[in-house]
């Protein structure tokens, strides 16, 4: 079977013939077009499938927003001063300002300045969201349709939850809990503003023709609790994941983080799959354990190979031991996929991305 057939497989509750692999090194890229070793442009072309293809991993991952989110009613200016990223927004009802800094030594930005910082912020915020439109942009993904082939699938992202739309990205955890602290019902009008925003995003989303369509939620149980999750997540959950089944597509979340405190709760939602699973040593329960987590659910659970795992920082003997230990599970239970949790880092190492497809032939078979 191809990378593709045995991912369909394992998603149609069919048995493949191998655990099927899929690595998303998308991160991995990045940081080799930086360090001048691949081409710009190279993680949307032809050949970054024929890269996957040359390291016997299957490929799904990239980021790509299958719409362009238009602020309507907003005079919005972004600009870059060095490796600080700026963006103002002014609304009717207050300027909202964010600056975020590149970091040559992580190959990413990071926050230094959030767009929402106290509950002050919250009116603008509201406005720029109850304006926002959200224009289809399938380009990205019709050009994945053309170029996968029997390496993988096709997948679109819808956006954050809410909540989690906040907590990510726009204001921060910290900010995030002192305002539900000291404003709860502002903040439920805040968070009720955003869902019927992104609903709107997220329609546009399951109107693409993504095969598989994530919500980017970067979900982590010590982060979120279940009192976050059932007042705030939930509902959008099942509401995005029905709308997403009823379109033929396949759903999941990225659920990248600590797991026990939410993860039999995600099960129950009715998503295809939960993806970038990280498991123990570098999470907090054994692949092994996964299936209690299941909530009577066929749920499939992706992930099982920490980021880590790829890097200098652990050996070559425990990097095989962990891996085959997690196929014996993954190949036994049938409704796993073999992924990295969540990305190859930029200190990974190639050859430990060919090894998982040698481990994955020699200890695999289903």
């Amino acid at each position: 079977m191809t990378p593709r057939e045995r991912v369909l497989s394992v998603l149609r509750g069919e048995k493949p013939d191998f655990v099927p692999w899929f690595a998303d090194l998308d991160y991995y890229a990045t940081a080799q077009i930086v360090r001048g070793k691949k081409p710009k442009g190279f993680q949307g072309s032809d050949q970054y499938i024929a890269w996957h293809r040359d390291l016997g991993a299957g490929f799904y991952q990239q980021a790509s927003w299958p719409y362009r989110e238009i602020h309507d009613g907003c005079d919005v200016r972004e600009w870059r001063e060095g490796p600080i990223r700026h963006r103002q927004i002014v609304t009717p009802d207050g300027t909202l300002r964010e600056r975020w800094q590149w970091s040559d030594l992580s190959f990413s930005e990071a926050p230094i300045e959030r767009l929402v910082k106290t509950i002050d912020d919250l009116p603008a915020y509201r406005f720029l969201y109850s304006h926002n439109r959200y224009e289809p942009d399938y380009a990205m993904a019709e050009r994945r349709r053309a170029q996968v082939g029997e390496m993988g699938i096709v997948m679109c992202f819808l956006p954050w939850s809410p909540l989690m739309r906040m907590v990510v990205a726009d204001a921060g955890i910290e900010a995030v809990v002192m305002m539900l602290a000291d404003a709860p019902g502002e903040m439920d009008q805040t968070v009720l503003v955003v869902k019927e925003s992104l609903d709107r995003a997220s329609a546009a989303a399951v109107g693409s023709p993504a095969e598989v369509l994530m919500i980017t939620e970067n979900l982590s149980s010590e982060v979120v609790g279940e009192r976050l999750y059932e007042r705030y997540l939930r509902t959008s959950y099942v509401e995005w994941s029905g709308k997403i089944r009823a379109a033929g597509r396949h759903s999941c979340i990225h659920m990248d983080g600590t797991l026990a405190g939410l993860l039999r709760q995600v099960s129950a939602v009715g998503f295809t799959f939960i993806e970038a699973m990280t498991p123990a040593p570098v999470g907090d329960i054994a692949v092994k354990d996964w299936p209690r987590y299941r909530a009577g659910t066929d749920t499939i659970y992706w992930g099982g190979i920490p980021g880590v795992y790829f890097t200098p920082m652990v050996s070559d003997d425990e990097f095989d031991r962990h891996v085959k230990d997690v196929l014996s599970v993954m190949r036994t239970d049938g409704r796993m996929v073999l992924g990295v949790a969540d990305q190859v880092p930029p200190d990974g190492m190639e050859r430990r991305i060919r090894r998982v497809g040698e481990l994955v032939e020699d200890f695999g078979a289903c």
